[in-house]
């Protein structure tokens, strides 16, 4: 791990110096008013009684300068509140000047410590720089101001001073004037100017969680529906995005840009809507937006405060780099989304500032700088060739004694950006008090400075990345840090893209930790499995979906963006957002989805071997549909067949119901499922099955067919016999002769009248003509 064990040297004017005010103190040297003293007490000892040190809270709400010069004066202004059960009497305020420090890891002792040690926080400025201020009973509130010369604190050569600010009094059970509150901070010191500056690379990340939903109103405008109306606020006088913009135009930084913010802006300058509270269900209730105004003005202020600064843009909504390579890269489709997201990226920019920024799209910035193998090749399937990672995850092992340069060539061409750890968390938590932002700032500037004086003969670039989304307190004090770190002192302004060109340590590390090595706590924080399986499985309904649509682009688009910002790294450390999230659109999908779907059926029964069975599709979009075919399949297909599939095109907000044929092959029961499917064959919506009861080949119907068939057969042989009849007929007529010997049988015979004029032989159909016996005569 980089860190200084020691500046070379030491002036030793400026220890003896030290020294005699050390031994002055533990004499017995009079604190503040001169009626009491800070009796010499060892610091194991002093740490046991560290509770009477801690009587008094002090705030630093104030130090200005932050990084004085040789001329002019240091103002100290806080507050101090009596905290404990007993009264402090004689109360006074001092300001106590510590040693030079020697390097970062004492001055991270020294934030650590507390309560009050002789002789370790320094000595005490003489008594006419204190400020007097009564009797502190418990509970009580004092707010005091010291203006101190800057030559009477005796800062000797450059370098970084422990400064503390002391109360001390009296009280029953101690009697003696002793310190009673403490809080120390940091004061940076450099009369002269620096051989060999820093070159320091800041980042103003420009980013917030997603607002959009894939709603969009239904009245033909097609207006974008809001979760919130956050960002009115936000882009609004003194909000976070305000100040991030109106601070950050003037300030030697790189911004880091969410695309999605600016669509996001961009869409706010036209009428949209939000979600009421309370709104739930498919159609949840919502009220017109209040922000075009300061949207409009927020882009325009943007646009101008780019101007001159590089600008970083990642991909749409940010995208978990650390989540997808640990978790989704095995989910199909994540991949693409990224690279998708990369795309868009560029186009956001280009449309809303209209081709007058450019920025850069090849670096990517893990969540807090933590990254692995696996984080890096996912960086760079995207395109990312330098990712931003962060000191406490790429540690270092060279056992350097000064923080090396930034950047680290790490294999096949990519490079990381090492920011420092230190700095990059120095502005974090509550700054709304103005204690701790005064802290952040001195803590921030002395920690620079302690960098230069490392090693002031190599010439080095240090990058800072602090959180994505920093508050509105803590926009402006990190401005108010970059402004009193003014150009020419200990470091230089550099943007990103050349502090990831310049030379590297060569014994700083370059090795890019195992997955092993990511922290637990951020792995915690992840898109789980499952949120990467239901977002590929929302994207392959809108997939479907999209293919029916006459106009997509109004539908297909918001949807998109909304599975893209499903992957934010914003939703770390949510709870549940993330998923309610992902939830909504789902579910707001499903309900577009069921609006083109089959109307249910109830079973039904054919009575004839064919029949026709109709089928209906209904269509409750504001749209046409096309593209679909309608597909009715049989259990039972040697019981019950169906025609072919039919094209379905449904106008928008009505019904169409398709006719199919069936043939009945034999009786019984047989399950109809109908079902529609895409061009591509892909299952649209949910499928309709209903029962078909086959009831035409009964026993009933086995006897009319048999009695039909009977008189066919009988109608062929009357045919048959008719014509045998009239083949006699024929021959009797052309030799009578011959046909006498058929009209006279055997034995005896009874004659048969012969026919007289006029007479007509009736046509049974059915008989022939009558033989009673032996010579019977047959008239044909």
């Amino acid at each position: 791990m980089a860190e200084a064990a020691g500046l070379q040297g030491t002036n030793r004017a400026r220890a003896g110096r030290w020294l005699r005010r050390a031994a002055a103190l533990l004499a017995g040297v009079t604190l503040l008013t001169g009626t009491g003293q800070i009796p010499a007490v060892s610091p194991a000892h002093a740490a046991s009684k560290a509770s009477g040190s801690r009587s008094v809270n002090i705030s630093v709400d104030s130090l200005t300068p932050s990084a004085p010069t040789r001329e002019g004066t240091l103002t100290v202004r806080g507050t101090a509140v009596n905290e404990s059960a007993a009264t402090v009497s004689g109360a006074a305020v001092t300001l106590l000047v510590g040693p030079r420090m020697n390097g970062r890891s004492e001055m991270d002792a020294v934030s650590e410590r507390t309560g009050y040690v002789p002789g370790v926080d320094g000595v005490e400025l003489p008594v006419r720089y204190a400020k007097k201020i009564g009797t502190l009973r418990p509970g009580a509130r004092r707010s005091f101001s010291l203006a101190v010369p800057v030559s009477a604190l005796g800062l000797g050569q450059s370098g970084v001073y422990q400064l503390s600010v002391a109360v001390a009094g009296q009280t029953a059970a101690q009697p003696l004037r002793h310190v009673t509150g403490v809080q120390r901070t940091f004061l940076p010191w450099q009369p002269g100017r620096t051989p060999k500056q820093t070159q320091l690379t800041f980042l103003w990340p420009l980013i917030s969680r997603p607002h959009v939903t894939a709603r969009t109103t239904s009245d033909g405008q097609r207006a974008p529906v809001f979760s919130d109306d956050v960002l009115a606020r936000e882009m609004g006088q003194g909000g976070r995005l305000q100040q991030l913009v109106a601070l950050g135009k003037d300030l030697p930084v790189t911004w880091v840009l969410d695309p999605d913010l600016l669509a996001t802006a961009d869409a706010m300058t036209r009428p949209y809507q939000v979600v009421e509270d309370g709104g739930a269900g498919d159609e949840p209730r919502v009220a017109d937006g209040t922000g075009q105004a300061v949207a409009k003005q927020w882009l325009a202020d943007l646009e101008k405060a780019l101007r001159g600064h590089q600008v970083v843009v990642l991909p749409f909504a940010d995208p978990d780099l650390a989540a997808i390579a640990h978790r989704g890269r095995g989910v199909p489709g994540t991949l693409g989304r990224l690279r998708s997201a990369t795309a868009l990226a560029v186009s956001t920019v280009e449309t809303v500032f209209s081709h007058r920024v450019t920025p850069r799209t090849d670096i990517a910035w893990p969540v807090d700088g933590a990254i692995d193998q696996s984080i890096v090749d996912v960086a760079a399937s995207a395109g990312a060739r330098t990712v931003i990672a962060r000191s406490d995850s790429l540690r270092e092992t060279g056992n350097l004694l000064y923080t090396p340069t930034a950047a680290r060539p790490i294999g096949r061409g990519r490079t990381a950006v090492v920011a420092d750890a230190r700095l990059s968390t120095v502005f974090t938590g509550d700054l709304g008090r103005a204690e701790n932002a005064t802290l952040a700032v001195q803590e921030f500037l002395a920690q620079t400075q302690m960098i230069t004086l490392q090693a002031p003969e190599r010439k080095r670039s240090i990058v800072v990345a602090p959180q994505r989304t920093p508050t509105t307190e803590q926009v402006q004090a990190m401005a108010t840090a970059l402004r009193d770190l003014a150009p020419g002192r200990w470091t230089q302004p550099l943007d990103l893209g050349q502090a990831a060109k310049a030379k590297t340590d060569p014994n700083a590390t370059r090795r890019v930790p195992s997955g092993k090595a990511y922290r637990a706590s951020l792995r915690r924080q992840e898109l789980s499995v499952d949120g990467f399986r239901a977002i590929r499985s929302t994207q392959d309904e809108l997939d479907v979906f999209g293919t029916i649509l006459t106009v997509r682009d109004p539908v297909v688009i918001p949807f998109t963006n909304a599975i893209l910002r499903e992957l934010s790294t914003s939703w770390r450390g949510t709870g549940g957002r993330a998923t309610a999230a992902r939830t909504s659109v789902k579910a707001y999908l499903d309900g577009l989805v069921d609006k083109v779907q089959l109307v249910r059926k109830s079973d039904i029964t054919l009575s004839g071997r064919s029949a026709t069975i109709p089928v209906t599709v209904q269509n409750n979009l504001v749209q046409d549909v096309k593209g679909l075919r309608l597909v009715l399949s049989s259990s039972q297909r040697n019981r019950l067949a169906v025609t072919e599939p039919q094209p379905i095109s449904v106008e928008g907000g009505h019904s169409q119901s398709v006719k199919f044929g069936t043939t009945a092959n034999a009786n019984g029961r047989a399950e109809i499922t109908a079902q529609l499917v895409t061009e591509d064959g892909r299952p649209y919506g949910q499928a309709v099955t209903f029962q078909v009861n086959v009831t035409e080949i009964t026993s009933t119907v086995i006897l009319v067919i048999a009695g039909g068939v009977l008189l066919l057969v009988l109608a062929g042989v009357r045919i048959y016999l008719k014509r045998k009849r009239n083949a006699a007929r024929r021959t009797a007529a052309a030799d009578p002769a011959q046909a006498a010997p058929a009209a006279v049988g055997g034995g005896g015979a009874s004659a048969v009248p012969a026919q007289q004029p006029g007479d007509v032989e009736p046509d049974t159909g059915s008989q022939s003509a009558d033989t009673s016996g032996p010579g019977e005569k047959v008239d044909h």
